[in-house]
């Protein structure tokens, strides 16, 4: 199976409380990593894959090194296979660091690396995969999934926000627990609903 997600930012202390950026109401950044990894571990199993959009973590610790053990140990606790799509906030040397612990799962490396972007085919449609929105225009069957934005929404109707914060689970009947990655399914709906919803705009 396949699925999405992007800015899990863990270890991120200035995203916990009620901001209208990216509403995260945790006490410690433990109780929001330990809440993402357990939502995440039950829905993904560990022969599938995710397609993390970027925004991994952020977490200043000095050595760098340090920083970098922790969110490894986070990210290796995560069922699947993860392809990382580089965001903003996501630095090389974590990349580098991550290259350098890659471990087989199954058949494949436990990380895949991207620096801008992944093109997938499924069910009938092209998906263009990235940290940022895209303005791609006028287009048929290729949708942007992407993160970045928290909890806006670009108003165009091939443009999907897949990340933990995303305010388009509104066209889903049921909203998935906080930090599960969406399935193909959902991913579909979202797509399918945004386009109803903006017809009747029209």
């Amino acid at each position: 199976m396949q699925y999405f997600t992007a800015d899990t930012h863990f270890f991120h202390e200035r995203l916990l409380g009620l901001s209208e950026f990216a509403p995260r109401p945790f006490l410690t950044v433990e109780d929001m990593n330990e809440t993402i990894i357990n939502n995440w571990n039950k829905r993904v199993g560990p022969d599938d894959i995710v397609y993390h959009l970027g925004d991994i973590a952020i977490l200043h610790t000095r050595p760098e090194k340090v920083a970098l053990e922790k969110i490894f140990e986070v990210l290796d606790q995560l069922n699947g296979r993860l392809v990382l799509i580089k965001g903003n906030h996501d630095s090389r040397a974590l990349f580098k660091y991550l290259q350098q612990h890659n471990h087989p799962v199954g058949n494949h490396n436990k990380f895949e690396f991207h620096d801008v972007g992944v093109l997938i085919k499924m069910n009938h449609r092209q998906y263009y995969m990235t940290h940022y929105p895209m303005m791609l225009g006028i287009v048929k069957q290729i949708i942007n999934l992407h993160g970045h934005i928290h909890h806006y929404a670009v108003p165009v109707k091939e443009n999907i926000n897949v990340g933990v914060d995303t305010p388009e689970t509104d066209y889903l009947t049921q909203k998935p627990p906080f930090g599960t990655p969406f399935s193909q399914a959902e991913i579909e709906k979202m797509v399918e609903q945004k386009a109803i919803d903006f017809a009747k705009r029209q």
